[in-house]
């Protein structure tokens, strides 16, 4: 088990056999900060287009959107590599974990 000061999800743990993980988020506070205001993104394009804004001004706000989310997502990745998949690799190869970090590395990519 990592101690604190470890990088990385600190808890990977299958949940009531039913096979869901959960996962106790380092930085907890500053991902759901970022989703909030990804939140106030996506209402002021909604906004936008209500009001019939110009298309490249909407597309623009698409576009910052989609990077705070994909920020999101990278740091999501890379504290479970750092932790989840780190420790199933030192613990026994973690061979089901690294396909299932190149699975969703391919969603990602698409």
């Amino acid at each position: 088990m990592p101690s604190d000061k470890t990088e990385g999800c600190s808890s990977c743990v299958p949940e009531d056999g039913s096979g869901t993980k959960t996962v106790t988020q380092p930085d907890k506070t500053a991902l759901l900060n970022r989703l909030k205001r990804l939140e106030g993104q996506i209402s002021g394009i909604r906004s936008m287009v209500e009001k019939d804004r110009y298309c490249v001004d909407i597309l623009t706000q698409i576009s910052a959107a989609r990077a705070a989310l994909d920020a999101v997502s990278v740091r999501l990745l890379s504290d479970h590599a750092k932790g989840c998949v780190r420790r199933a690799v030192m613990q026994d190869g973690g061979a089901a974990e690294l396909d299932e970090l190149l699975g969703v590395i391919r969603k990602m990519i698409r």
